[in-house]
């Protein structure tokens, strides 16, 4: 008779999550599933699936015939993560509470629940990741003798725990796992590491789990649902009316309602224009965005930034960052973006600065720089400063060589007598 091992899976009310407790239990795991509530929806006008979400996991569960919990984290989500994100937008960034959420609420609180609460040896999601923990097969379940002393101390392992890159390139969620904790990552498994979302789907449809394949993807952040973005924040947010000013003389195109409702790259509503313009650039000293006239301006695109203190996965940067305190990897900032190469350089305050190969559009301050290397997910760090942008440095040659034809031609070395 085999060890019977128990893994609380968290349960969204999508396929990815029922497939993941779907496989955990033909494995032979014990599989508890929990479904988290992170949004109170009284408190907001707009409509909010976490109840259709809860009803679709408890469903899930009945169909798999494993037990059902719910666990509750209204307080903890918006002390850690609404309200860095309306500070955030305050000091004129564009946050990703994604990725926060999963490292205070789903890594850090429900971990905690799942292994201390609910006795788990591990916790699983339905991410599209993979562990260096599950190449070593310690995770494996088989129907052995039982082993001496508890499951969960197989994880005390010496080496780090590394994060890598999903078997589906289109479906890679490592991006929203950059700021996990190494404890968390070495108690948590991802059934979902080897497959594709349409082996995934197939699985589904094979097990009876019908009621969650016709239901969208969750894209975006859960509590806005629907809603225009710019009414969602401003429940929120007191207004800080300003000028939208076009970036390239100067002219007062138009008024928005306040920075915050505004990231760069995305388009200006200007009343009365043919063509539309873009959100370049902001200043919350004067309250002024910057707008351009085409998707794709010059002040849009930049190659170098700086993050906050980086997060690395592994805990402590790669040697050969602490050696040269230089680095090439890849970098993305948004989900499912191309990676670019890079070189990365180590502050002594644990921050860096990273020179892209070639300039992106609309880098955004907030947003979680991510680096990867190999197809490892070495970590993040939130970007907090930019470069100049190309509009810039163009403005600047531009100075120069007006400034070096008004001094005009130097003069040559006196003629030498023969």
């Amino acid at each position: 008779m085999g060890v019977i091992r128990h893994v609380v899976c968290a349960m969204s009310g999508g396929v990815d999550s029922s497939v993941a407790a779907l496989l955990l239990k033909r494995m032979g795991y014990h599989v508890s599933g929990v479904f988290m509530k992170n949004w109170d929806s009284l408190d907001e006008k707009g409509v909010c699936t976490s109840d259709k979400d809860c009803e679709d996991a408890y469903r899930s569960c009945q169909v798999l015939g494993i037990p059902f919990h719910q666990v509750s984290y209204v307080k903890e989500y918006w002390n850690e993560v609404f309200s860095d994100l309306l500070s955030e937008y305050e000091k004129g960034r564009t946050p990703n509470p994604d990725i926060l959420c999963n490292k205070h609420i789903k890594f850090k609180h429900f971990c905690k629940h799942a292994l201390n609460t609910l006795d788990a040896d591990a916790m699983a999601t339905g991410h599209y990741a993979r562990t260096s923990q599950e190449d070593e097969e310690v995770f494996r379940q088989k129907n052995v003798a039982p082993l001496t002393g508890r499951f969960k101390d197989r994880f005390e392992v010496r080496n780090p725990v590394r994060l890598h890159q999903g078997a589906d390139p289109f479906k890679d969620q490592t991006f929203f796992l950059s700021q996990i904790s190494q404890e968390a990552l070495r108690h948590t498994m991802f059934p979902l590491a080897g497959l594709t979302k349409d082996f995934v789907k197939k699985m589904a449809a094979q097990a009876g789990l019908h009621h969650v394949l016709t239901k969208k993807e969750s894209m975006g952040i859960c509590f806005i649902g629907e809603r225009n973005f710019e009414d969602f924040i401003l429940e929120y947010l007191e207004p800080q009316p300003g000028d939208l000013v076009s970036v390239e003389d100067g002219t007062v195109m138009g008024r928005h309602r306040g920075w915050f409702t505004l990231t760069l790259g995305q388009r200006a509503r200007i009343g009365g224009l043919k063509d539309p313009w873009f959100v370049v650039d902001k200043d919350v000293t004067t309250g002024e965005v910057f707008v351009g006239p085409t998707t794709n301006h010059p002040a849009l695109f930049r190659d170098t930034l700086q993050t906050g203190r980086f997060h690395w996965i592994t805990v402590d940067p790669p040697p050969v960052l602490v050696k040269t305190q230089m680095m090439d990897c890849h970098f993305r900032f948004i989900h499912q973006m191309p990676l670019t190469p890079c070189t990365v350089t180590l502050n002594m305050d644990g921050s860096l600065w990273i020179t892209l190969a070639q300039p992106i559009r609309a880098i955004t301050p907030g947003q979680f720089a991510v680096l990867y290397r190999g197809g490892e997910c070495l970590g993040s760090g939130r970007i907090l400063r930019l470069g100049p942008s190309q509009h810039t440095l163009q403005l600047g040659r531009e100075r120069m060589a007006a400034a070096a034809s008004l001094d005009g031609p130097r003069p040559g070395p006196p003629d030498q007598a023969s």
